[in-house]
């Protein structure tokens, strides 16, 4: 039986959250977007990291010079995370987290790839959204239809 599948796309905003009690400070963050292919095992999703800021954040990092350790920061997006979520441990001490919107609320275990993400994310540049499509329902099957007899 096919597998059917929901298609998700986010946009996450992007965000100022410095704070001068450590304590407090989350940092600056760009606008960050997500392809997640929800199915009854299971979701994988592929992230990008887009480098848009907020206005005023992107016009202090403008007139700042850039990080020479971290140059690709702020000048072009990121690929970020090529990964699954799953309602069970895939392995062995794997840790979970709780409310996983991508399971209906349930704990989730996940585990990503910034690594395996650089691939995708050139083939979306050059092909478009559905290689991403393509490549995340793979990742679904090679996750929890393929493994699911070493699971068990």
């Amino acid at each position: 039986m096919k597998t059917l599948f929901e298609k998700i796309i986010e946009w996450q905003p992007a965000f100022d959250k410095r704070h001068s009690n450590p304590s407090k400070n989350y940092g600056i963050n760009g606008m960050m977007l997500r392809f997640v292919l929800k199915g009854e095992k299971g979701a994988t999703q592929f992230v990008i990291y887009t480098g848009w800021h907020l206005k005023h954040v992107q016009e202090e990092l403008d007139h700042k010079r850039p990080d020479l350790n971290y140059p690709h920061l702020s000048c072009h997006p990121m690929p970020a995370d090529l990964g699954y979520h799953s309602p069970i441990p895939m392995y062995e001490g794997q840790p979970s987290q709780e409310n996983c919107s991508y399971l209906s609320g349930k704990d989730c275990y996940y585990d990503g790839s910034s690594l395996n993400a650089e691939k995708l994310y050139w083939q979306f540049v050059e092909e478009g959204d559905s290689v991403v499509w393509k490549r995340l329902e793979e990742c679904y099957k090679d996750q929890f239809e393929n493994k699911e007899r070493e699971i068990q």
